[in-house]
């Protein structure tokens, strides 16, 4: 005799149905991890070009005042400069230059002696 589908167990009956939809779940939260990582890749990509032309703008303005600062020290520069706050700046005088010279200092008599290597012939 054939047994009916309503005395068949429980899980046999939600078995299959079951195992599709942990099927489904795994495919669908695979793609959902896929476009997640996609949209983190590309939100990186963004910061990373926003950054490099950050960088590249600060270089640039780094560059620009580092060659403001030499003209700024340049003597021409600094010369005119004085002149323009009138601040009655000139060259120093030769009166004015004084020239010290430095005596060699003498070895001192100390205690210490340090050692010698005899001195050798060469011989041919």
């Amino acid at each position: 005799m054939a047994k009916n589908r309503k005395n068949q167990a429980a899980a046999i009956r939600f078995g299959p149905a079951l195992k599709a939809s942990f099927i489904c779940l795994l495919i669908g939260g695979s793609a959902v991890g896929y476009v997640w990582q996609k949209s983190q890749i590309d939100r990186l990509g963004q910061q990373i070009r926003l950054r490099e032309t950050k960088l590249a703008q600060l270089q640039s303005d780094n560059k620009q005042l580092g060659d403001q600062i030499s003209i700024l020290h340049s003597p021409v520069m600094l010369d005119q400069r004085a002149k323009e706050l009138n601040l009655g700046l000139a060259p120093a005088t030769p009166m004015q230059i004084v020239r010290l010279t430095e005596t060699p200092v003498a070895p001192e008599n100390s205690s210490r002696q340090f050692a010698q290597r005899p001195a050798t012939e060469l011989t041919p």
